[in-house]
């Protein structure tokens, strides 16, 4: 997912005296890796849970408000971002941020109370906000515009590689190690590559811009924005929200033992990879609005069926539902991309995808939560796939430039 727009017009500038492509694949994988840690740190309490909800005593809907603590710390930092890269420049921002979500995983590794933890979960969400805006800054600096797409793609599959590692790692772990050592092992890779990338990384060396606010006002006039909006806050939350809480329910109400649901879980995200570029493929040939309203259609069934699968067809629709949740992305930031005069796209996107973060990585996941402490996580599962399907609604009402549709 492309979240920050970069300065085009001086990259073009710079381009006769940046490398080729194939001489920047060391300094990019070094920002994928930096990034895969950034998100695995964000995820990794869903696979650990079972065992949090253990150790801390704490409901399922705590469980949910541990993933809403995150968000708003991200939510907060992205947004704010742009304030904090103007001073310190992208390479140091990216230093910071890499160094404080392992400073954040330790201290919640230490953090005996519940109340401590949760404040620990804020900051983490906090300092894992400053990366992408910097690290998409970065990446742009360092590549030609022209190999822009394959360095964004390549960078998008942290995030992919995160969903699929998270559960893994979290097994691997815990057959030796306490929940708490896990996050703890995460941090200090994440430290280490916070020095590594002070002593050795490149680019970056320029700061950052603030939020324009007068991109707000033009934006906050458009009905597409706020239907893009909330698009984008059930997409997350048929991604990720769902993600969060699948473990708990797996294990809960269709009596998975935890190694087991964490495998399943791993393995189903790897075909969602790959996916994203076959919806990229027919955003092209049918229009961002048609393939969203279809992945939207088809996404939301799948959710109300992984809420009312029965037993022996669970594990197929754990397969199924991702593979075609992560459709929407590709068409979503290109429908995105169209809205506004352009001085404004770049300020959409990021103000909408920490918003959407907070309603479908943290809300959904409560609300999730709070059914499954009712007794029923499936009809929590099954009630966010009828949200889902209102996203098909929605897409019928969007209004998106003619060179878009």
């Amino acid at each position: 997912m492309n979240y920050f727009s970069t300065n085009r017009d001086s990259a073009n500038k710079q381009d006769k005296n940046i490398p080729s492509f194939g001489s920047q694949m060391g300094p990019l994988l070094f920002l994928v890796t930096i990034f895969f840690l950034n998100f695995i740190s964000r995820i990794i309490l869903a696979p650990l849970m079972p065992a949090i909800e253990k150790d801390l005593g704490i409901t399922h809907g705590e469980a949910g408000s541990l993933f809403l603590l995150i968000s708003a710390g991200y939510f907060t930092s992205l947004l704010g971002s742009g304030f904090f890269s103007s001073r310190l420049l992208h390479k140091r921002t990216i230093i910071v941020s890499a160094t404080a979500v392992g400073l954040a995983l330790f201290g919640i590794g230490f953090t005996d109370s519940l109340w401590g933890t949760r404040i620990v979960l804020v900051l983490l969400g906090l300092a894992s906000g400053l990366y992408l805006p910097s690290g998409i800054a970065t990446l742009t600096s360092l590549i030609s515009p022209r190999h822009w797409g394959k360095a964004l793609a390549i960078h998008e599959l942290a995030p992919n590689l995160g969903f699929v590692a998270a559960p893994l790692v979290s097994e691997v772990l815990l057959t030796w190690f306490s929940w708490r050592s896990v996050l703890m092992f995460l941090g200090g890779m994440s430290i280490l590559m916070g020095i590594a990338f002070a002593r050795f990384g490149r680019g970056g060396e320029f700061p950052g811009e603030s939020p324009n606010f007068a991109a707000f006002k033009t934006l906050f006039r458009e009905p597409a924005f706020w239907i893009m909006m909330f698009l984008f806050s059930l997409a997350i939350g048929s991604t990720l929200g769902v993600y969060t809480m699948l473990p708990l329910y797996l294990i809960t109400e269709h009596g998975i033992n935890r190694n087991w649901a964490n495998t399943l879980i791993a393995l189903s995200r790897i075909p969602s990879i790959g996916m994203a570029f076959l919806a990229g493929w027919a955003s092209d040939r049918l229009g961002p609005k048609r393939t969203m309203g279809i992945a939207f259609l088809l996404t939301g069934f799948m959710t109300i069926l992984l809420g009312a699968a029965p037993a022996p067809l669970i594990v197929t629709i754990v397969f199924l539902q991702p593979i075609i949740a992560v459709c929407f992305f590709p068409p979503g930031f290109a429908a995105l991309s169209s809205i506004g005069p352009p001085s404004a796209r770049n300020v959409a996107v990021s103000l909408t995808v920490p918003l959407a973060f907070v309603l479908g990585g943290g809300a959904i996941p409560i609300g999730i939560g709070i059914m499954g402490d009712a007794g029923s996580f499936s009809l929590g599962i099954a009630m966010t796939g009828g949200l889902i399907l209102m996203g098909f609604i929605l897409t019928l009402y969007l209004k998106l430039s003619d060179s878009v549709k």
